[in-house]
């Protein structure tokens, strides 16, 4: 199974490379973007027995290593 880990900063924390693409954008006259927030993506490829184990093996995965909890947050997709 394929499993689709999205690392993002907390809401609450200062993003400085999404601050800085989202000046740069409106610079090039995309004046219409907002907020940007720049991420991490992850494709693991799990051997599990069901979608809700694999999802739990990403969670974990996500929790020990790819994330840090401090000052991030992330989601999991499983196909």
């Amino acid at each position: 199974m394929r499993a689709r880990v999205f690392v993002t900063l907390k809401p609450s924390v200062f993003d400085p490379q999404g601050r800085t693409i989202a000046d740069a954008l409106h610079s090039m006259g995309y004046a219409g973007v907002g907020d940007v927030r720049q991420g991490k993506y992850f494709e693991l490829e799990l051997d599990a027995p069901s979608a809700d184990r694999a999802r739990s093996m990403a969670s974990e995965v996500a929790d020990k290593l790819l994330a840090n909890p401090v000052i991030e947050s992330y989601r999991v997709e499983v196909d």
